[in-house]
């Protein structure tokens, strides 16, 4: 069995999510595991010295409950999606090919999950974008006043300068761009990737 993880990263209201799902929809014996599932229980998440809860920390999610997802998904792609209910939903003349695509923000960061990544994409855009989007998405528990600018800009701007020291290997995606084009340039690339197994 060969198998090709793929990371999407990038910042908070990036596109990961929407790129992830597109390329999964592209990909046949694909899958999709979101960091976002791993988030702790909300009474255990630290809390700074403005008050604000740390979500933009690797102690906020459950990574080695990730991990095990991910290396059973590597030993059995086809008994983790099993075990989940799922099943392909576009199986591949190629049954020996399988295809993971890890999601998140954080997931460079954790230098376990980074050796994984047979490819690596980031999602930026600038920060006024980002702000806007944050601020018209609804989060459980609400964003406090001040929270951007307190916790979630500066948080991205620390991950990012250590996801950089950890790693070089990383292709740096316009999130400006139209959605049509940066699936066609991730889907060109991780094909490249597949066909070369």
């Amino acid at each position: 069995m060969k198998t090709v993880v793929v990371g999407v990263g990038g910042m908070t209201n990036g596109g990961k999510s929407t790129l992830s799902k597109s390329l999964h929809q592209l990909i046949p014996n694909s899958c999709i595991i979101a960091q976002d599932s791993y988030f702790k229980d909300d009474a255990v998440v630290p809390v700074d010295s403005n008050g604000f809860k740390q979500y933009d920390v690797l102690d906020a999610l459950q990574m080695d409950k990730m991990m095990s997802d991910i290396n059973l998904w590597q030993s059995d792609p086809e008994l983790f999606l099993k075990q989940r209910g799922l099943t392909l939903e576009q199986p591949s003349a190629n049954k020996d090919l399988h295809v993971l695509i890890v999601e998140g923000f954080l997931i460079y960061n954790y230098r376990p999950l980074n050796m994984l990544f047979d490819k690596r994409y980031f999602l930026e855009i600038p920060y006024d974008v980002c702000k806007k989007r944050r601020s018209s998405r609804v989060y459980t528990p609400p964003d406090p006043p001040g929270y951007f600018d307190g916790h979630v800009w500066p948080m991205y701007q620390k991950n990012r300068q250590e996801m950089e020291s950890i790693t070089s290997e990383i292709v740096f995606l316009d999130g400006l761009k139209p959605k049509e084009e940066l699936l066609s340039d991730v889907h060109k690339d991780v094909s490249q990737e597949m066909a070369r197994l």
